[in-house]
């Protein structure tokens, strides 16, 4: 059984793209390698897709570094199989997302942290956080593949997503509507956080692309620290044998 009770800890941002970013950088920091822990078992997983479809990643990285203009991208062995199946792959690693987001809470209020943190996505409103990375991922992805830019728009109503099913429990339709309506209502600073969160998250990609391994989870933190700035002082989780 779960039950919620609330911090005595004041120390969240303020309602500003700026405070956020700087507030989710400096937990980033204290949390990094639990970050590169979930990006690798990501990586694992991605590997293993890899090797199952025929697709070789490192091959198409080669051909875009190269300048080649002329890549038929959906013509390359194995790439429909291994976007289909990576697709389930970050469903079925969402919890595992939330649990970063956990981990980043308990270090957030100097909690002591366990390497089983990591996991409460899988034992704490399971169904949920998959259904909601399935639907968000399908709204976002559709709105990236309209030339890119209504993408942008659209990600900074899944910004509270991922801190509401956790800290909240709701189900995924609730999380949804809870993160559009405050979205909505604070447009500007949620599209600032969204846009400077994925470029930061992105940025390891200039960084012969493995760099990324080590910032992509940055995304997950700025979620985190803007569901302090607007919700306010998560909910401890405590749970009893």
């Amino acid at each position: 059984m779960e039950n919620f009770s609330e911090f005595e800890n004041n120390n969240v941002p303020q309602k500003s793209t700026g405070e956020i970013i700087s507030h989710a950088f400096d937990l980033y920091k204290g949390v990094f390698l639990y970050a590169l822990l979930a990006t690798l078992v990501y990586l694992a997983g991605s590997f293993v897709l890899q090797t199952f479809s025929g697709f070789d990643s490192w091959a198409l990285v080669e051909d875009v570094r190269s300048g080649d203009s002329d890549i038929d991208f959906w013509a390359i062995p194995g790439l429909r199989l291994y976007y289909g199946l990576s697709g389930l792959l970050g469903m079925l690693l969402a919890p595992l997302y939330v649990g970063f987001i956990y981990v980043t809470n308990k270090y957030h209020f100097q909690q002591k942290i366990e390497f089983s943190d990591l996991f409460i996505g899988y034992r704490q409103n399971f169904l949920n956080i998959v259904i909601y990375a399935l639907l968000s991922s399908i709204i976002v992805g559709i709105s990236f593949s309209l030339c890119l830019l209504p993408g942008f728009f659209v990600l900074p109503f899944f910004m509270l997503g991922y801190p509401i099913l956790l800290f909240e429990n709701a189900t995924a339709t609730e999380a949804i509507s809870k993160s559009f309506n405050i979205a909505k209502e604070n447009y500007g600073t949620f599209l600032g956080t969204s846009i400077l969160a994925l470029l930061i998250s992105l940025s390891g990609i200039f960084l012969c692309f493995i760099g990324i391994v080590f910032t992509v989870m940055f995304m997950r933190v700025a979620m985190y620290s803007l569901y302090c700035a607007y919700c306010g002082k998560p909910k401890q989780l405590e749970f009893k044998s």
